[in-house]
């Protein structure tokens, strides 16, 4: 029986599948030592804040708190976009600090404790606020949790690519997101159980925000404890002229250019799932019960697919990437032909529920195999300024396709969803210029 000592690295051993303690590939010597520990705090605190991301969800949870205060309904159509594009955008003018910086795990910390303390301000507005003042108190307070998650995410991705060994990254986010799905189920149970009462009180959201800052509050205590050691540094440059050097990587990378190409004809298989949604509705009802049901098969499908996914990106990330884009596209395809049918109540209620657990698989493959891809196809600095410029591009993309395709799905939502069928097909194709970087 193992000591308490020594539970950490069985357990590590046991998740990431790794019977040799000293492969460690693309990180140092010191850091080999420490991969078992790291490896469990990270897990853990990105799972607390994956539990804190479902309970706090603008799709459902502040959708229905800007309902229940009776907020106009401009700023339902605000908070999903500013949510993603917000954390992405500023990452390209962020990375210029971060490079200066040879710990890198505070600024994680630091992102942590702000995301904690935006779903708090949430919380607050529920009970103090109604009409349009609450409306602008919590688009303000999303566009502060964005900032706050895109300065997490960039550190992220630079403290994993220094602590954790090529090969097990995959690994990695797959449990995260299988274990972040498992509570996604948790969370969907209590919407379920929610969906009793129609007219929950605002009393009802604030307790459950504040239980996901408290989240974050635990994810931030947890990843402090990170052994991170010194990394490659330079800095004293302006940040603004930084970035766009930065943006010279596009034109003179080709394999990061064809990357962020890739990754930009990808954004449908997470931007689609509101548009599936809404066919859905109109089949089976606008009844809560039913979104409690899409939320628990979403869980399921991360929790049920992520390892396997991760376990496959460790191999080739590049196959992953086009093998769920492929997947993507034969989804939403199938999506529209439904739209055109005249399918009986109780094929819909099985149907839709299936085909969106399908596209949650799908879209943790492309997840999975787009951030494995960008942590294994450089180290150091590079890596950072890969992940800035092509966050940041993505982010402006976000606003300017779901603003297209928001336009469209007014005319027709089966539109809508051709347009990012198509665009992840051409994803797949271009994604063969992709070179393999998983060895």
């Amino acid at each position: 029986m193992p000591s308490p000592a020594d539970w950490p690295e069985h357990v590590y051993h046991a998740l990431a599948e790794d019977e040799d303690a000293r492969a460690c590939k693309a990180i140092s010597d010191e850091a080999c030592q420490t991969v078992p520990g790291n490896f469990l705090k990270i897990l853990s605190a990105q799972t607390l804040t994956g539990l804190g991301d479902r309970l706090a969800n603008p799709k459902t949870t502040l959708a229905w708190l800007l309902q229940a205060v009776g907020a106009p309904a401009i700023f339902l159509a605000l908070i999903v976009p500013l949510r993603e594009a917000g954390s992405l955008l500023p990452q390209l003018f962020i990375a210029g600090y971060l490079r200066r910086m040879p710990l890198r795990k505070w600024f994680w910390v630091v992102g942590a404790i702000c995301q904690a303390a935006a779903v708090a301000g949430f919380a607050v507005v529920a009970t103090t606020l109604e009409g349009a003042p609450a409306g602008f108190a919590v688009v303000a307070l999303v566009g502060v949790f964005s900032l706050a998650r895109g300065l997490s995410s960039i550190a992220s991705k630079d403290v994993i690519g220094k602590t954790i060994p090529k090969q097990r990254r995959g690994r990695l986010r797959g449990w995260i997101s299988s274990l972040s799905g498992g509570l996604a189920i948790g969370a969907g149970g209590l919407l379920l159980l929610q969906s009793q009462e129609t007219d929950a009180a605002p009393s009802t959201y604030a307790v459950w925000l504040l239980f996901a800052a408290l989240a974050w509050v635990a994810a931030a205590l947890v990843y402090s404890g990170v052994h991170e050691f010194p990394g490659e540094t330079d800095g004293g440059a302006n940040a603004w002229s930084q970035a766009w050097q930065r943006l010279e990587l596009l034109r003179r990378d080709a394999p990061f250019r064809d990357f962020v190409i890739v990754r930009a004809l990808a954004i449908g298989s997470g931007l689609s799932a509101p548009f599936v949604i809404s066919l859905a509705h109109a089949e089976l009802g606008g009844k809560a019960i039913w979104l409690g049901v899409f939320v628990i098969v979403d869980g399921l499908a991360a929790m049920l697919s992520a390892p396997i996914w991760g376990r496959l990106a460790d191999r080739s990330s590049r196959t992953v990437l086009r093998v769920a884009m492929s997947a993507t596209a034969m989804l939403l395809l199938t999506v529209i032909g439904l739209s055109f049918l005249d399918l009986p109540l109780w094929v819909a209620r099985i149907v839709f529920p299936l085909v969106f657990f399908l596209l949650g698989v799908s879209h943790s493959g492309v997840r999975l195999g787009r951030k494995t891809y960008l942590v294994d196809m450089a180290e150091g600095n590079q890596r950072t300024d890969y992940v800035a410029v092509s966050n940041s591009v993505i982010g402006v993309l976000l606003l300017v396709a779901g603003g297209i395709t928001g336009a469209l799905s007014l005319v027709s939502t089966p539109l809508a969803l051709a347009v990012f069928a198509l665009c992840a097909i051409a994803g797949a194709v271009v994604g063969r210029r992709l070179p393999d970087v998983s060895d």
